[in-house]
């Protein structure tokens, strides 16, 4: 790919996804229509996926960035679900959907067809996320989507191994299949282990935040790449690595954190509207490429397979919400209950990405024994209307549904109040802590100085406090609200102060950028993110 083409995909996308903000409508679907708009404007060039930059360049980073702001404990708390989904859930897809699309479609043999339901088996990471970030889902069904979409792409990519090996007459078998499998899925997890915990000692050892946060983008193709290369999952590896790094990230000195934080923001949202963008553009190559199918019966066909792809979900998601609950007392007292609502938000969540793309786009064009892969251009077409029928129809359709059936979001009193009590239980600490530390006389401060220290510590416990509390009744702000505003209009009159001093040539650009960087440190205390 030249670069003018390349810079124009990026910029463009992040274009859309940042008009996308300013919408009601999720990022992924204004870029998916953007993309299949452009792919027939004539002079926008071919962008065709090619697995092996999305596998080991794209998919790492993407999950990475999901695995580290994802929360280790609810995982874990959850893995029940979350297993059944990410593993028992594609496995049983592969089947189901290659079986019904070898009886719907004519003269596709079936294991072409369980190729198929191997690439569009696995809901994307990227989507999940997104849509259950905008419509503010409640915790667990978060959670759990969440969880699916990191595990998933493994089991999904080992089941296309097994099932492509017994397509291109490679040879494969049940045993060879559940073997690849444990490899694949036990080798990944070992890779991150043995990977984890110095990569942890490195990023607490490193003494420059530049240095770790070079460190931390390279994290997540060493991972895939060191797993790949052993014949194991690399993104089991890259989840494993990135949530640990994640659960113990306040080990990392503060400067490390709030850089990291903007460096991998920027990262996740570039690809991300990238990838989106690609979806779409990939509509007239795949059309193209029919070939022998003409585009009203491959239509009738992709209908198909969406249908199925749908129903297959709920035919796995209903029975592995309520069966073991029925069959397990112990089930049903370590988790909350639940009714039809929420296994029904998860399965029409279920929407497929990039990875069914790339993995589809990696199906080789010939057999062993030298003749054409048969249904190859037919199997691309059909993952392709499926990404974009699961995108488009169920993610402009996730929110009524929610709204419909009433689907409780999170609640932001109760968090917080928890964010309260927890601020008020550490600042009391920090409170007896300063009590010893001034009590020595090695730490001798004049008044002024230890006042202004108990003032700030007084300040942040009284701000989330503060945000429980009456609001302004002209503004509607709280007071917290209104005192970080007037926090900022004054810094930023030291600002345009200092800007004047250099443009007037009493200070140098040198003095100007410390001084200004002292008034960014205290605007990012001031300012808490509003997410």
């Amino acid at each position: 790919m030249d670069v003018l083409p390349l810079i124009a995909l990026v910029a463009g996308s992040a274009a859309i996804a940042g008009a996308a903000r300013r919408t009601p409508v999720a990022a992924p679907l204004l870029l998916v229509a953007a993309g299949l708009g452009a792919s027939y404007v004539p002079g926008v060039p071919d962008y065709t996926l090619d697995p092996h930059v999305v596998l080991p360049l794209v998919l790492p980073p993407l999950l990475y960035t999901a695995a580290v702001d994802s929360s280790y404990l609810d995982l874990r708390a959850n893995i029940r679900p979350v297993a059944l989904l990410s593993v028992g859930y594609v496995l049983f897809a592969t089947v189901a959907v290659g079986w019904l699309v070898y009886l719907l479609v004519p003269d596709l043999p079936l294991t072409t067809a369980l190729v198929l339901g191997a690439v569009v088996a696995p809901p994307d990471a990227v989507a999940a996320t997104a849509i259950a970030r905008k419509l503010g889902l409640p915790n667990r069904i978060t959670t759990i989507l969440q969880g699916e979409s990191l595990v998933n792409d493994a089991t999904a990519i080992t089941a296309f191994k097994v099932a492509l090996a017994a397509a291109v007459g490679a040879g494969a078998s049940w045993a060879g299949g559940i073997g690849e499998f444990a490899l694949a899925s036990l080798g990944g997890i070992g890779v991150g282990l043995v990977l984890m915990v110095p990569l942890h000692w490195l990023r607490t050892h490193l003494t420059e935040a530049l240095l770790q946060n070079t460190l931390s983008l390279l994290i997540p193709f060493l991972a895939y790449a060191l797993a790949e290369y052993v014949g194991a999952s690399g993104v089991l590896a890259v989840v494993v690595v990135a949530l640990y790094l994640g659960h113990r990230s306040w080990q990392v000195d503060f400067a490390t954190r709030l850089q990291e934080a903007a460096v991998w923001k920027m990262v996740a949202f570039v690809l991300e509207s990238a990838v989106f963008a690609l979806i779409g553009l990939q509509l007239s190559y795949v059309v193209r490429g029919l070939g022998e199918y003409g585009v009203g019966e491959s239509l009738l066909y992709a209908l198909g397979v969406f249908v199925v792809v749908v129903a297959v979900r709920f035919v796995w998601v209903y029975p592995a919400t309520f069966l073991p609950r029925a069959l397990f007392p112990g089930i049903r007292k370590r988790e909350p209950d639940t009714n039809w609502t929420a296994p029904l938000i998860v399965g029409w969540a279920g929407m497929r990405g990039v990875v069914s793309l790339a993995i589809a786009f990696s199906i080789p064009l010939t057999l062993e024994d030298g003749r054409p892969f048969p249904g190859r251009n037919l199997v691309l077409f059909l993952t392709f209307t499926t990404v974009i029928g699961t995108l488009v129809v169920q993610g402009l359709t996730l929110p009524p549904l929610i709204r419909l059936l009433k689907i409780p979001g999170r609640d932001r009193q109760a968090e917080t109040l928890a964010e309260a009590q927890a601020q008020s239980e550490a600042s009391g600490a920090a409170e007896r802590r300063l009590d010893a530390l001034l009590a020595d006389e090695r730490n001798a401060l004049p008044p002024p100085l230890a006042d202004r220290l108990r003032h700030v510590l007084e300040r942040r416990r009284n701000a989330v406090w503060e945000r429980l509390g009456a609001v302004n009744e002209v503004t509607g702000e709280s007071a917290d609200e209104t005192y970080r505003r007037l926090a900022r209009e004054m810094i930023e009159a030291e600002r345009e102060v200092f800007v004047e001093l250099r443009d007037r040539r009493r200070i140098d650009d040198e003095m100007m950028r410390t001084l200004l960087r002292r008034l960014d440190l205290e605007e990012a205390a001031a300012y808490r993110e509003e997410g």
